[in-house]
């Protein structure tokens, strides 16, 4: 029988080193690409500047979605920034499809032109709501999570191979919400409305009045993409009478915490105020102050020029984007050669 040779198994050991210092220079450009992407995002933030690249928005709210680096809204969201073919390959084209391509985070979903009113909707929902992954079908969740016959998870498969694979990892539970199992709102829209707003009928007091202060119903008062407006799920619905109807369903809007509170006898499914009240359902109450919301929904805004500075750092991520692909590719080479090694030796024993 054929005994590979010394010479054999440095060929293959080189080419085994080599990819592991390729993999490992993909993961550090990757993390200096965040690091400006993340950086430009603040600044251009701060001064009312939305940022549009390549990638998708790099924005702020991203940016804080980021700094959870523990969770599987974390993990997704610095993939979907890293563009990184070596993660994107760890999964299959469910996971890639379902779940990054089409839809993604709650709080990226949507948009709203009120920096208050994001806070209210953001305390409300609650953090974890707000990081919940939402897949379009139950493929997608499947894909994310694997299981060994004793019921425990696989870290070296779905979302927690991923993590693995660009050197993180998932702590705790996360919140996955499956579209086409949510039961979608039952009704018409408002007509000629661009955004699909809900055609939801206005509260009505005993007396049969409309409350004083009622402004709108709060899924009506985010705005979502072109794209999300229709045909998400596989019947056709959008995000709005899926994922956020299930999310606020009927939460009401009001002026103040005063005029919310006469509105009471018709409060059903919870309500807001502009001044900060919280009704979470009928007779449950939210007091105290509010506390800094850290993920928020993405606001909307103007894109105005970019400063000097911020072409600068626009050409050193094009720089580094394309450093990182020469890498890629050789390491897809070194791959070849490893695979052709490796078929040479199996041929031969």
């Amino acid at each position: 029988m054929y005994k590979p040779n010394h010479q054999n198994n440095l060929e293959i050991k080189r080419h085994e080193d080599n990819i592991k210092f390729l993999q490992n220079e993909i993961n550090r450009l990757g993390e200096s690409l965040l690091e400006l992407q993340g950086s430009l995002a603040k600044h251009q933030s701060a001064n009312g500047i939305a940022i549009t690249n390549e990638n998708g928005p790099a924005t702020e709210e991203e940016d804080q979605i980021l700094r959870h680096e523990k969770s599987a809204a974390g993990l997704l969201c610095r993939l979907k920034l890293l563009e990184s073919q070596h993660a994107t390959q760890a999964l299959n084209l469910a996971l890639t499809k379902d779940v990054l391509g089409i839809v993604g985070i709650v709080a990226t979903l949507g948009r709203v032109d009120d920096d208050n009113l994001s806070r209210l909707l953001s305390e409300y929902l609650g953090l974890e709501t707000m990081l919940a992954i939402v897949c379009r079908t139950n493929e997608a969740v499947m894909v994310l999570e694997k299981y060994d016959g004793d019921g425990t998870i696989l870290t070296s498969a779905g979302i927690h191979g991923l993590g693995a694979s660009m050197g993180k990892s998932i702590r705790g539970r996360f919140l996955v919400i499956c579209l086409d199992e949510l039961s979608p709102y039952v009704g018409g829209f408002v007509a000629d409305d661009p955004q699909r707003k809900l055609d939801i009928p206005k509260p009505q007091l005993p007396n049969g009045e409309c409350p004083h202060g009622f402004l709108d119903y709060a899924v009506n008062t985010i705005d979502l993409d072109s794209n999300n407006l229709v045909n998400v799920t596989s019947s056709g619905h959008g995000l709005r009478e899926t994922l956020f109807y299930s999310l606020l369903s009927r939460l009401q809007m009001y002026r103040t915490r005063a005029e919310m509170l006469l509105a009471l006898p018709c409060i059903n499914h919870g309500a807001l105020s502009l001044d900060g009240g919280i009704i979470k359902k009928s007779g449950v109450f939210i007091l105290g102050s509010s506390k800094d919301i850290e993920i928020k929904f993405l606001a909307k805004s103007g894109e105005p020029s970019m400063t000097v500075n911020d072409g600068e750092t626009e050409d050193m991520i094009k720089k580094l984007k394309l450093k990182r692909t020469h890498v890629t590719e050789d390491m897809q080479r070194e791959q070849e050669l490893l695979d052709f090694a490796l078929s040479n030796l199996a041929r031969k024993v």
